[in-house]
């Protein structure tokens, strides 16, 4: 299939990545300027970079030291090719390393906010303040310059906070101008991408959507298509995309399997038959699950059991439609990334993700793929322009398993619903506050913990309920929300009076890392 980049422009930004856990952060920053960016392997040769001829390339941040034996490296031919470099953090020391300055571990380590001066005017500091705070994660730092790099700003501590080559069109900044915490940072990325690497910001979502609904239409041709809806924004998003595509050549197929929210299955299934009008199969498996998973306790063996319980479902249903070839899944960019399954991406693989394996080989699909170029938010973007209600593209996140790992303990009947109802006034009071979009994700736990109550004038002992509201850019990390006192006491009030068996609600107030966003 042709890529997002290919097929809308020629104007492309890679990144090196190097282990930062910012690196999808960058890409998402770079995409923000309508510049097209994906994320690549840090040992990706200068010949290989040569035949992608990118407009510049970014050197992501990492976890270790550039002097240290085993850490990772670039091919050092990267740095004679004469694209324009952005090196930040770990990239900055790697690239001063190889033109021939020094790098060392100093006793002044920088950790968080610095104030950041300053010293020469340059193109990739153009509108910046003399004076600005910078987010700073570093040990190590490029200690003296011997001339070859000269200093465009400094700190307290770091007398090379961003520098430039001599002579070739080199960057590097020792903070991360990615993240929020940085102040401008914003602003030197796209300096970085418009003033030194030329850049035109041609790339355009709606583009991409067009140049995907042809790319589809010439892979598939009269073939039919099988796309399994979850509920979630990613798989109804590449539903309505492929309608749009081949019509009524695209099947779907809904496992109803009695662990989704309040509502969620009646929502998908009005929007892609009364709106979109696909050949909606729906699985009634509610029992089936359940059954898999009577007394399991044990996070892991829940999933497990879900996972092949719904493999079971789906094709069983998928064998019933006749000359199916294809089979579309939600996969998302940090999907790809994550699974170690692009092309030129990096070499690890950090985690095994249900989109991007299992059901095509067993089935004998073909794959298809057409939103693999995209971040969440630029998905989200996509749903809208497709007509998706904002009901479906604005859902937050909801983990494979659905309800089954935010019930802890064993799943019953019973538990699902206590949790479904609390769940649906958790999210119905933060949606009345007006809340909701500004949250990452929030939803209820329900704990395998009772405790004392006193519910009229009677003695309870009944479940506790933890509510959870994060906010994060990227999942990777994620801070507690700061919901109104006022909110969180309607919570309270709203659950213990209404749902039967829970007389007790705590909020989590646990960030990322170093507790997770889900419970399980």
């Amino acid at each position: 299939m042709v890529t997002a980049g290919e097929a809308v422009t020629a104007e492309k930004i890679l990144i090196l990545d190097f282990g930062a856990q910012y690196a999808q952060l960058i890409a998402r920053r770079v995409r923000e300027q309508n510049v097209y960016c994906e994320i690549v392997r840090h040992d990706i040769s200068a010949e290989r970079l040569r035949e992608l001829a990118p407009h510049g390339l970014i050197l992501s941040g990492g976890p270790a030291s550039a002097y240290a034996e085993g850490a990772p490296r670039c091919d050092p031919e990267v740095f004679r090719l004469g694209i324009p470099i952005l090196g930040i953090c770990y990239g900055m020391h790697l690239a001063c390393l190889a033109l021939g300055e020094t790098v060392q571990p100093v006793p002044a380590r920088e950790f968080g906010h610095a104030s950041c001066r300053v010293t020469r005017e340059d193109p990739l500091l153009a509108g910046v303040p003399m004076e600005f705070d910078v987010w700073m994660s570093h040990g190590d730092q490029v200690v003296a310059s011997n001339g070859t790099f000269t200093s465009l700003a400094e700190t307290k501590t770091c007398p090379l906070a961003a520098a430039r080559h001599s002579r070739l069109p080199i960057y590097g900044l020792q903070f991360h101008p990615e993240v929020t915490h940085t102040a401008h940072g914003r602003e030197m990325l796209s300096n970085f991408l418009h003033n030194v690497c030329g850049c035109t910001g041609q790339w355009r979502l709606d583009d991409f959507a067009e140049s995907t609904v042809q790319s589809l239409r010439k892979r598939i041709g009269t073939g039919r298509v099988i796309c399994g809806l979850s509920g979630g924004v990613d798989s109804a998003v590449a539903a309505a995309l492929l309608h749009r595509a081949i019509g009524p050549q695209l099947s779907c197929i809904l496992v109803d399997n009695g662990l989704l929210r309040h509502n969620e299955a009646s929502t998908v299934v009005e929007e892609f038959t009364n709106h979109f009008r696909t050949d909606l199969h729906v699985v009634q498996a509610q029992e089936k699950f359940l059954e898999a998973l009577r007394g399991v306790t044990q996070p892991e063996e829940k999933r497990r059991r879900i996972g092949h319980a719904f493999i079971e479902c789906f094709t069983e249903e998928a064998q019933k439609i006749e000359d199916a070839r294809f089979l579309a899944q939600g996969t998302l960019y940090p999907d790809v990334i994550e699974s170690g399954a692009a092309p030129d991406g990096p070499a690890a693989t950090i985690k095994l993700h249900h989109n991007v394996g299992g059901l095509p080989e067993e089935l004998g699909f073909e794959l298809v793929e057409p939103l693999r170029d995209l971040f969440k938010d630029e998905v989200r973007n996509l749903g809208s322009q497709l007509g998706l209600p904002d009901e479906i593209v604005w859902r937050h996140p909801f983990p494979g398993p659905g309800l089954a790992v935010r019930c802890l303990g064993e799943v019953t009947a019973e538990r699902l619903d206590t949790l479904r109802q609390a769940d649906e006034i958790v999210v119905s009071e933060i949606n009345e506050a007006g809340l909701y979009r500004s949250i990452a994700q929030a939803f209820a736990v329900l704990l395998p913990v009772e405790s004392v109550g006193v519910m009229g004038d009677a003695r309870t002992y009944e479940n506790v309920l933890a509510v959870r509201a994060v906010s994060s850019e990227d999942f990777m990390t994620a801070d507690w929300s700061r919901l109104p006192d006022k909110l969180l006491a309607r919570i309270s009030t709203r659950v213990i009076n209404e749902v039967k068996r829970i007389n007790r609600v705590v909020y989590d107030i646990s960030s990322k890392p170093p507790a997770t966003i889900e419970w399980e």
